[in-house]
């Protein structure tokens, strides 16, 4: 673990003419300069910061007014268009300036009125900081460079020996009228000044154009990389590596592999999480240094930080020299557990009435010797939270090695985390799929109905782990997911197959909450002409393979400790006899009587087992595309042609079966919503076969 190395980086300035001369109008400029501040995580935080523009633009009966653009509510700096701005009326908004006071709910009726465009977003909650500037441009960033100084016990000291008289310093404020006055004030009372600092926020510089107030961003925050480093040099990141044994990267992987399960149960209190691991060479100097303990209890490292990290991580202590994984699985369920209780402490010190508490359980999980484990309901929020922190530990090791580091109060953390102002940017968010936060895992996943599971639930928000014996078609069956679909190859009737494809579930997500044993083989033949190896082929993959499947899912559901559901897609025929399918149909019956030993053995733990009996289902499938359409064709002495109707006609509501049909009624199964208090049952979608009828 490297501790001496440069403390903060410096910003490259990316500003490229050629590109800024496509940008011809005032609103693609400040687009343009705010897709550069964004695109570097080190100036501007997802979500956060702001940007502006002051012009000319015509209104919508053709009178040329003075505007001001501001970026919307809830947009991001690095991929905003020119519709996430809000264009208003500058002369509706400057006068404010004149007032004492104004309340957030008064500021915020009073630039709904100012819109040019109702249509348009609701402007930042910084609004007025913009406005009362009198510069064309302004951009509100939250720098690493800088949040090192503001973000220090003697910030403002820090910020005056660094930059002088052209440097403003404004004591933390929670945003609004209040803080834009005082630094509307500031510059205008104070020509000469270049940039003001937030303490324990960010910066806020400004120019007359989009290049300037862009590159001089840039330049200030390299002015106080530089004073940092120089002043840090020699400085020892967190105080050196801490004690304890230390793991490689693969020991840290496989500790991770072994723990993640029992983390993600005791994190999902409320509602399923996705786990996103971090073993990234600063996570890593961080979680094994001296003071990461003790920094950890200390706060945010900028307010907007706060919604998708929370004020505090769950900082878990673990010596591998010491301790063993049982140990650790103890600390982490503890933790979690405590770390819920001194949240629920936080919210009733400082709500008000009317507040509604949101999910106690940390989004930011730091195991020491380990690693960073990123928690949400979704993978983009754990993205988020993960990305967030590790602007955080840049912080606090700038702001260690130069002075102290320092945060908001609680109380002050409060009033950012449940402000109305930041509340509403989350309800931007599109609502949430049933089975948000979940992981499913699919075997048979390259076939048609395998391929339908999949798609059906990953539209309703679950990540989706695709498993089959063909490794090319397992690929392309996620592929359009993205990185919320992973393919694994492997044979279900190998343990160390499925073992293996639980373990993608894991490492890409934290664990499994839903199993679909699909895979599937099928054959026709006179029982005096099936062969034993045959009869054994059937009941290896359709009997073995799924206990195998069922198994394994029985271990990852109880190490989490918060249910799930198991779905075997058996078939109509578990439940008829037929001519020429002993081998398959004996195999098949057997999946459904394993499901009903599963039920009865899982509900203790509150694991759901199901069964879907699908029957005829001709469409996509890879079984019916094999010698079994001719075989059950000559079962029924017709041709294969023909099957399909005959199937259709056989059945009472008169209709043909589609994976999607087979893939709703997975659905049903899969979502606590929809049959959260069912197990040991089956459903047959066969378009209604009498003698399947369950008795």
């Amino acid at each position: 673990m490297s501790v001496t190395t440069r403390i903060v980086n410096p910003i490259p300035n990316e500003w490229d003419d050629a590109a800024a001369a496509q940008a011809t109008t005032t609103l693609q400029q400040v687009v343009f300069a705010s897709h550069l501040l964004g695109g570097n995580r080190a100036l501007a935080n997802f979500g956060g910061g702001n940007t502006s523009a002051k012009g000319a633009t015509v209104d919508h009966v053709g009178r040329e007014i003075s505007s001001i653009w501001v970026k919307g509510s809830g947009s991001d700096l690095a991929t905003m268009s020119d519709r996430d701005f809000t264009p208003l009326r500058l002369e509706e908004v400057l006068p404010l300036f004149e007032r004492d006071e104004m309340s957030d709910e008064e500021m915020v009726a009073h630039l709904a009125r100012c819109q040019i465009d109702p249509a348009a977003p609701r402007s930042s909650i910084e609004t007025l900081l913009h406005a009362f500037i009198p510069a064309a441009h302004v951009h509100h960033t939250h720098p690493d460079a800088i949040n090192v100084l503001a973000c220090s016990a003697d910030g403002r000291e820090l910020i005056h020996e660094c930059f002088g008289d052209a440097a403003a310093w404004v004591e933390y404020i929670r945003p609004g009228f209040t803080l834009a006055k005082q630094v509307g004030a500031a510059v205008r009372e104070n020509p000469e000044l270049g940039l003001v600092v937030l303490g324990k926020h960010g910066l806020v510089v400004w120019g007359d154009t989009a290049r300037e107030a862009y590159e001089r961003t840039v330049a200030i925050c390299n002015q106080a990389a530089d004073f940092v480093n120089a002043r840090a040099a020699g400085a020892v990141r967190f105080g050196g590596p801490g004690t304890g044994g230390r793991l490689d990267a693969d020991q840290r992987r496989a500790t991770l592999q072994a723990i993640l399960p029992t983390l993600r149960g005791a994190v999902s209190s409320q509602t399923a999480k996705i786990l996103l691991t971090d073993l990234s060479e600063s996570a890593c100097e961080f979680v094994d240094s001296a003071q990461a303990g003790s920094l950890t209890g200390i706060g945010a490292a900028c307010p907007d930080h706060l919604v998708h990290t929370k004020r505090l991580p769950l900082w878990v202590p673990y010596d591998p020299a010491a301790d063993d994984l049982h140990v650790l699985r103890r600390r982490i369920v503890e933790g979690a557990a405590r770390y819920r209780e001194e949240y629920r402490a936080y919210f009733e010190q400082h709500a008000a009435a009317g507040d509604m508490m949101a999910d106690p359980d940390a989004r930011v999980v730091l195991i020491q010797n380990v690693g960073l484990v990123a928690v949400a309901p979704t993978l983009k929020n754990a993205r988020i939270s993960r990305d967030l922190y590790h602007r955080a530990i840049e912080v606090m090791a700038g702001a260690g090695a130069v002075s102290q580091f320092v945060s908001l109060t609680a109380a002050e953390s409060f009033a950012i985390e449940y402000w109305p102002l930041e509340l509403y940017k989350l309800s931007l968010a599109p609502k949430p799929g049933e089975l948000q936060g979940k992981v499913a895992l699919v075997t048979g996943a390259a076939g048609g109905i395998g391929h339908a599971i999949l798609r059906t639930l990953a539209a309703a928000g679950a990540a989706v782990v695709g498993f089959d014996i063909d490794a090319d078609g397992a690929a392309q069956a996620v592929a359009e997911f993205g990185d919320l679909g992973v393919a694994v190859s492997g044979d279900v009737t190998d343990e160390s197959a499925v073992g293996d494809a639980y373990a993608a579930a894991v490492a890409a997500f934290g664990g499994v909450d839903i199993v679909v044993s699909n895979a599937g083989i099928a054959s026709s033949a006179p029982v005096s002409e099936t062969t034993l190896a045959e009869w054994n082929r059937n009941q290896s993959v359709l009997s073995t393979g799924y206990f195998l499947v069922a198994r394994e899912a029985f271990r990852m559901l109880e190490a989490q400790g918060i249910g799930g559901s198991i779905v075997f897609v058996a078939s109509k025929n578990s439940l008829v006899a037929g001519p020429n399918a002993s081998a398959y149909s004996t195999a098949k019956a057997a999946e459904l009587h394993l499901a009903r030993c599963l039920a009865a053995e899982g509900g203790a733990a509150s694991i759901r087992v199901n069964t879907v009996n699908p029957d005829a289902v001709l469409q996509g499938s890879r079984i019916w595309d094999s010698s079994w359409r001719t075989e059950r064709a000559e079962a029924y002495g017709i041709d294969p042609e023909q099957l399909e109707e005959h199937y259709r006609k056989r059945t009472v509501l008169g209709v043909n079966v589609t994976p999607e049909d087979i893939a709703s009624a997975v659905l049903h199964f899969a979502s606590t919503a929809r049959s959260g208090k069912s197990t040991g049952n089956l459903l047959n979608v066969d378009g209604g076969v009498p003698a399947a009828f369950p008795r």
